[in-house]
């Protein structure tokens, strides 16, 4: 963690950071929340606000722009070399690996953005969606089933970053 302009992150009880992740200035990450190995979370020119129980995996990069903070949700799964630029994430959402999320974009509730799938700026997409493609475009409704397993996936993260600190902690 460092500051940045004289501004700390802000972190919630449970949070674990791994060791070459850097979380920079304007961030507050909420409670049960990880960022996993290589990752960036840089709120240098604005605000990141990260919920609870959401986890960032290895090498995603989190920033923002002068005019765009980034708000991403609880419960949400941040996939392998995932970039979130300046977005806003609701809950319950899974980023896949590699997706891209620019400027502006909103992700609703429930939703999944499909690994390598490229979301234009501006774009707006509705709870429930399975989002894909370049440029990204929903494609149907999730089932119940699939809302499940976005759950699932970040209940695993806690239970493995929970792992994690103690392993930490026993050193």
């Amino acid at each position: 963690m460092k500051s940045f302009e004289g501004i700390e992150p802000l972190l919630e009880k449970g949070v674990f950071i791994a060791p070459g992740a850097v979380v920079l200035g304007k961030v507050k990450i909420g409670k049960d929340s990880s960022v996993f190995y290589h990752s960036v979370v840089r709120g240098d020119v604005n605000s990141i606000t990260v919920g609870s129980q959401t986890n960032i995996q290895d090498n995603c990069t989190l920033h923002v722009s002068g005019t765009c903070s980034l708000k991403v949700g609880n419960g949400v799964t941040v996939g392998h070399n995932a970039i979130v630029h300046a977005c806003s994430v609701e809950d319950n959402v899974l980023i896949g690996i590699g997706a891209i999320v620019l400027d502006g974009a909103i992700i609703a509730k429930d939703s999944i953005v499909a690994a390598g799938s490229l979301v234009p700026p501006g774009k707006t997409y509705p709870p429930g969606s399975m989002i894909m493609g370049s440029p990204a475009k929903v494609t149907r409704k999730l089932t119940t089933e699939e809302k499940e397993n976005i759950k699932k996936t970040a209940q695993g993260y806690i239970k493995l970053k929970n792992k994690y600190l103690d392993d930490f902690n026993e050193r």
